[in-house]
């Protein structure tokens, strides 16, 4: 571990109009007969979006903007981690561990940021803010490099509670996430809960096999949820955690390919009601891309559904996340277990939020709801 060196990004041109040249030359494939978006990502609207990159997306803006926030590196366990640091404005801010999951990145806490660390500016009580640091997680984005380690969740956490104690200097903090960033904090609040002030997450581990008996509406809903989600929407997560360097070649390679990705995710994780850009502009979106396509990052991105399919998961009845707990569960988030299954593994939870609109992207779809029960949760225990 070292002194955290300021970082700015800066995408050599030579990567821009290597981009610019693929994207030209893009070699479209057929599509199936179908309803759009049945059996992917639809064609006509991947060459609707390839063709606002080629000609009207302009990264140099995007990069600018995300110059705007206060960003870092540091070296801890053979990596440089980066990572986003903003102060908070009131009377004693309390240190927040902010962290994104895939196919995301730091794009996706833009709007998030400003709510939770300086509250008393959108009308609320300044004794709530936050000083946030929002890493990019190991292997993802900025904080990737060729050939580096690769870390499980159980390791990213491990990471983070270095970086929040042994570099940042905080004795405790708190801990926010979904996706990947959900079950590293769940993982934080398990194996570091001496330092963990509180955990809040917007997407909680429950069983997908062996599970019991369902006796309750709720529990019948989550089957009915988690058997589509076997059937319908798993496939990304078994190829990408059993041959993760097969898949990596293609989307290393094609820009279109690895949107195509990615942006499938954005509209069938989120509340959009079918259509994608009800929630996400192409900006934003290819932005989010950008993160991945730049740094090269996709294929060591892909690392934690490896590990999770081969390594110990570290939530479990015997090793429960032992920190104070909430969860905000939005309408459109991909699967919602009933508390009374995940209460085992995550026996100390204090909150229970059910949230009226949003879905896998909450900082993104609704991030004043989500800054607002994040507050609410953690005044309790500053």
């Amino acid at each position: 571990m070292q002194t955290p060196r300021p970082f700015e990004i800066h995408v050599p041109d030579e990567t821009l109009a290597d981009l610019s040249m693929r994207l030209e030359r893009t070699r479209w494939p057929d599509e199936n007969q179908g309803e759009a978006w049945q059996y992917g990502s639809d064609l006509k609207y991947m060459k609707d979006l390839a063709g606002y990159w080629r000609t009207e997306y302009n990264w140099r803006a995007h990069e600018a903007r995300l110059n705007n926030l206060r960003q870092f590196v540091t070296s801890i366990d053979g990596i440089d981690l980066h990572f986003i640091h903003e102060p908070g404005v009131g009377p004693d801010p309390m240190p927040l561990i902010l962290m994104h999951g895939w196919p995301g990145s730091i794009v996706e806490f833009e709007r998030l940021l400003p709510l939770l660390t300086d509250p008393g500016r959108f009308g609320g009580d300044p004794a709530d803010a936050f000083t946030v640091v929002a890493p990019s997680l190991p292997g993802y984005a900025f904080s990737f490099r060729p050939g580096q380690p690769r870390f499980s969740v159980a390791r990213m956490a491990d990471i983070f509670a270095k970086l929040m104690t042994g570099v940042l200097g905080h004795d405790r903090f708190a801990a926010q996430g979904g996706d990947w960033g959900g079950y590293i904090s769940a993982a934080l609040g398990a194996a570091h809960a001496d330092k963990v002030l509180g955990i809040h997450v917007n997407l909680l581990w429950g069983p997908r096999q062996d599970t019991p008996t369902p006796k309750t509406e709720g529990e019948r809903a989550y089957m009915k949820e988690l058997n589509h989600w076997l059937k319908e929407e798993q496939a990304y997560g078994l190829i990408q955690g059993t041959k993760p360097q097969t898949l990596a070649y293609g989307l290393t390679d094609s820009p279109v390919g690895l949107a195509a990705w990615i942006v499938e995710k954005f509209r069938t994780w989120s509340d959009c009601g079918g259509s994608v850009e009800n929630r996400f502009s192409k900006d934003l979106l290819l932005t989010n891309v950008m993160l991945y396509w730049v740094t090269g990052a996709i294929n060591s991105s892909f690392w934690p559904y490896w590990s999770r399919l081969h390594e110990p998961w570290p939530i479990t009845r015997e090793t429960p996340v032992r920190a104070p707990t909430a969860f905000a569960s939005f309408p459109k988030e991909i699967l919602h277990p009933p508390r009374a299954w995940v209460e085992p593994a995550y026996p100390n939870i204090r909150r229970w939020t059910m949230m009226t609109a949003g879905g896998h992207f909450p900082a993104l779809e609704e991030p004043e709801a989500l800054a607002a029960d994040v507050r609410a949760f953690f005044r309790d225990l500053r």
